[in-house]
């Protein structure tokens, strides 16, 4: 249930966010997204998708217990 601010461009058409695969609720603004790391999430890579593809964190987020 923690927020994680994830920064970059062309962030307002976001479709999804995920982490290592699990949904996760978000806002969007142009080049700022406000995730919350859903339950379930293990550590692995964040995803974030949009109308032009998808990107993927260049390392990964740790989720600790």
């Amino acid at each position: 249930g923690s927020s994680v601010s994830i920064w970059g461009y062309n962030f307002l058409n976001a479709t999804a966010v995920s982490f290592n695969g699990v949904p996760a609720q978000f806002t969007a603004e142009s080049t700022l997204i406000n995730a919350i790391v859903p339950t379930g999430a293990a550590t692995g890579f964040i995803q974030v998708a949009t109308p032009n593809g998808t990107a993927q964190s260049e390392g990964t987020f740790t989720v600790e217990p």
